[in-house]
């Protein structure tokens, strides 16, 4: 990779940070070398009586003082967000590969003939570890620059101390090819440099990626969540308590957001409806279009008008807001306390389960009309009545109950939710629901849900209420 200084601030912030966080530990090294190197030198000269240059010392503590300033510069980059000179970035590399060709040539050991000088003195081991640090960097090009720069300055040190490659009358001596071989040695250093830092980088971007796509991922979770509870929050809290009737509703959506929903709303004159819908597909989507159709199925209820009225204004409203490929089924049922009759409107949403209380048996329904959506216009909806007698039930659930397969392939299906509802029967209509999302779950053994489960149940029954409403109990 061939990325240039300037183009590495241009990159991620994230990648920035990891940059510079890079560059502190690389200076650090840097220092932390120089320091030792230099101890090692007192070591040899005041304890073991070494003939080495004192000036070593100064040109080290120089090199310290340096590394020191341009570490608080890059901490204070970190800090603030302000990028780093060209100039101080490259200057840098030159000054730490320039610092073991100054020892070479001179601070080297005057007592080694001129040839040996550059191939005999603790200078030219500095060389190594300079360039191997400059893979902190992660920008290959400045590792190839640090060997470079490295090989050249060894030769011109050598060259200044006396070193030439120039053949006697027996060919090239061993000092000549020595510090050539030298000089190329520094130089792949640099290559190989170049190459472990080029591979650090990707996995460094890699891991970068990584950590922003979870954080993304965290995020969107996050607002999920949120449309999911504010999608919960449009459902009934309460269910209606209907002279006459038993009304519950409850769903599950198969994601954090689904495309179904319930609703009931009263009329006047003692008139309630109760409204079932499922927008195609589940997810974010359908969730919004979802409560689209219930805002206009809630506008749309406001005055008593005819079932088949109310659907069409409802179908011509929503048609408006959808794509060619989407639609929602939709059903609404009427009913009036203290009367035995039910009045039911399905636009493409069926089955919708009859049960009758006297002989144990069930009636399908089919749907009235085409889903809400595939035309402009409902035509000719007529609605279907009911006369419930006690213990009759009507259910209303999306086609999520119907098709959750088992891991054989098969549909859970109306026939086993028909023996179901018809042995608990009896019960609460919470209960029956309950019951019938066990006995999905017991067919399933464990597969995933992959649609919405909604659903409405309305129980004719002799008990009266003395209030509208009372808390939802599914």
């Amino acid at each position: 990779m061939t990325h240039t200084i300037e183009q590495m601030r241009e990159t991620s912030p994230a990648f920035r940070h990891a940059l510079l966080r890079s560059e502190k530990r690389r200076i650090v090294g840097v220092i932390v070398f120089v320091a030792f190197f230099s101890v090692l030198a007192i070591v040899r000269i005041y304890v073991l009586g070494s003939a080495m240059s004192r000036w070593g010392l100064l040109v080290s503590t120089l090199v310290i003082a340096f590394e020191l300033g341009l570490y608080r510069a890059v901490n204070h980059s970190l800090h603030s967000g302000q990028s780093i000179s060209n100039f101080l970035w490259y200057g840098s590399s030159i000054l730490e590969c320039l610092f073991p060709a100054v020892g070479v040539a001179f601070l080297a050991s005057t007592r080694l003939l001129p040839d040996y000088r550059p191939l005999a003195t603790p200078w030219v081991l500095a060389f190594f570890p300079f360039i191997l640090l400059s893979v902190l960097r992660l920008t290959p090009r400045l590792c190839w620059a640090c060997g470079i720069i490295s090989a050249l300055g060894y030769l011109t040190a050598a060259y200044l101390v006396g070193w030439h490659f120039s053949p006697g009358p027996d060919g090239h001596t061993v000092t000549q090819t020595a510090v050539l071989y030298f000089a190329f040695v520094i130089l792949i250093t640099g290559a190989l440099a170049a190459g472990v830092a080029a591979e650090i980088r990707t996995h460094v971007e890699a891991a970068l990626r990584e950590a922003e796509a979870l954080h993304q991922l965290k995020q969107v979770a996050h607002e999920l969540q949120i449309a999911r509870s504010i999608q919960q929050s449009l459902l009934p809290k309460v269910r209606p308590q209907i002279t006459g009737f038993e009304v519950t509703g409850w769903s599950l959506s198969a994601d954090d957001t689904g495309g179904d929903f319930y609703d009931w709303k009263k009329l006047g004159d003692g008139h309630w409806v109760l409204v079932l819908a499922d927008v195609t597909g589940h997810g974010i989507g359908p969730a919004i279009l979802a409560s689209v159709c219930r805002a206009y199925s809630r506008a749309s209820f406001n005055v008593r008008d005819p079932l088949e009225t109310v659907l069409k204004n409802i179908n011509q409203a929503f048609a408006e807001d959808l794509t060619s490929e989407r639609f929602a089924t939709f059903v609404a049922a009427v009913c009036k306390e203290g009367s035995d009759e039910l009045e039911l409107l399905s636009a493409g949403h069926a089955p919708i389960f009859v049960y009758s209380s006297a002989n144990q048996s069930f009636r399908i329904l089919d749907a009235q009309a085409l889903p809400l959506g595939i035309l402009p216009d409902l035509w000719d909806a007529v609605p279907v009545k009911l006369s419930m007698q006690p213990g009759d039930i009507v259910l209303l659930v999306t086609d999520g109950f119907l098709e959750w397969e088992n891991s054989a392939g098969e549909d859970f299906g109306s026939e086993r939710l028909a023996a179901t509802v018809r042995q608990f029967s009896d019960r609460e209509p919470e209960v029956i629901i309950a019951e019938l999302y066990d006995a999905v779950l017991k067919f399933a053994k464990g597969t995933q849900q992959k649609d919405d489960l909604t659903a409405v149940l309305i129980k004719r029954s002799l008990r009266t209420g003395n209030s509208d409403e009372e808390l939802v109990g599914a």
